[in-house]
């Protein structure tokens, strides 16, 4: 294996393939870690092997899916990918198993599940650790059985599908504590995989930063902008709490929003302190009128939503591309009033984002406030600030 993986090294090639479909390479690295999580991807991608991915939130468990797939025999056909924490405890039975018509209420056509739809190619599910208990009992029969019922129905059907399963969550604690299955966990654990998060690879950031940098000014129309020495030694130095996913997102609020051809350290430096911030609406002063303070800071929160309106964008492409059908514009009920297009302060959009993301939530401030991007205590005062009832 260490053979193999010094010429893997000296090969210069530290990128590797992805479905052509999903336009996109994460896999890139140089590092020790990352070449030993590509040597065990090699490994356990040709064979029919169940996998459980772990590792910190945004180190790219789904990209690790995506490689062990495209490395697998069953590469021609789509991989399918669920996030079990995102589907409503009541219907991810029915996203995954389908359903026939009648069978619940709104049920009004037979519809196939997640399990039909990759039959002959993967399943990904990713957040396994969210999935409710009883649902994790029919899981486990797929696994065992290769089998299952669709929701009302009365006749079995046979399928053919690898499950990849990732979380973020440590689910031998959970199995300790009752919220996940033993039988179950140790029909998922037959090879775990651990993702490494990105500050234990920092050497590969500059090589990350590079090519997400390309991604982001061609997808966003933008000439492509060049990184100073320093400003590369002062994201290798981040922590990175948020992993690959923050470094993206970081990258996109500074390629859209700085006008220069070179980004430099004090610009990087900036807008890794607007992520620890308490503050990240106050614009940072730098000798500028009143006027010109307030038009920038408009830009910005124009920008800011420019990249929100993208993410959604780019959430209901995703969803087209996998057949699911989105509702209609005749499904969705919109209420407006006078009040909606009234210009408002900034403070009622404060109020207004605070009030939402607690509702988010279910009134979890811990969430709440990472959702917005502020400490925990300013998310307190600002509930208070605002007279907002949790």
């Amino acid at each position: 294996m260490a053979e193999r993986r010094r010429h893997i090294a000296n090969s210069g090639s530290t990128r590797y393939p992805m479905n052509e479909e999903r336009n996109q390479n994460l896999m890139i690295g140089h590092s020790e870690v990352f070449l030993q999580l590509m040597e065990t991807i090699r490994q356990v991608a040709p064979t029919e092997i169940n996998v459980l991915i772990v590792g910190e939130s945004g180190t790219g468990k789904e990209m690790v899916a995506q490689t062990i797939h495209a490395y697998s025999r069953r590469r021609n056909k789509s991989m399918m990918t669920v996030n079990c924490g995102a589907i409503p405890q009541g219907i991810l039975e029915s996203e995954l198993f389908g359903h026939t018509r009648g069978a619940f209420t709104g049920a009004v056509e037979t519809r196939k599940g997640y399990f039909e739809l990759a039959d002959g190619s993967t399943l990904f599910l990713d957040e396994i650790g969210e999935m409710p208990l009883e649902t994790q009992v029919h899981l486990l029969r797929v696994l065992e059985t290769h089998e299952f019922m669709p929701v009302g129905g009365h006749s079995v059907k046979k399928v053919d599908v690898r499950v990849l399963a990732a979380t973020n969550k440590n689910l031998e604690r959970a199995v300790h504590q009752g919220e996940f299955r033993k039988d179950l966990f140790y029909r998922l654990n037959a090879v775990k995989i651990t993702v490494p998060p990105l500050r234990a690879r920092r050497e590969d950031i500059r090589e990350l930063t590079e090519y997400l940098s390309r991604q982001i000014c061609s997808e966003s129309n933008i000439p492509i902008k060049r990184f100073t020495t320093e400003a590369f030694r002062v994201l290798e130095q981040y922590s990175w709490p948020g992993n690959i996913r923050e470094l993206k997102n970081i990258l996109k609020r500074i390629l859209i929003l700085e006008k220069q051809d070179t980004i430099d350290e004090a610009q990087i430096r900036f807008h890794l302190g607007e992520q620890t911030s308490e503050s990240r609406s106050l614009p940072m002063v730098m000798h500028k009128t009143s006027d010109q303070a307030e038009r920038e800071l408009i830009y910005r929160a124009l920008m800011e939503l420019r990249l929100a309106v993208e993410d959604i964008r780019n959430m209901i492409i995703q969803h087209s591309a996998k057949g699911l059908q989105l509702p209609s514009i005749s499904q969705i009920s919109v209420e407006e009033t006078e009040e909606d297009f009234r210009p408002q302060t900034l403070k009622s959009l404060e109020a207004r984002a605070v009030q939402e993301a607690l509702e988010r939530h279910s009134g979890n401030r811990k969430k709440a406030s990472r959702d917005l991007g502020i400490g925990e205590r300013t998310l307190y005062r600002k509930i208070k600030e605002y007279g907002i009832n949790e």
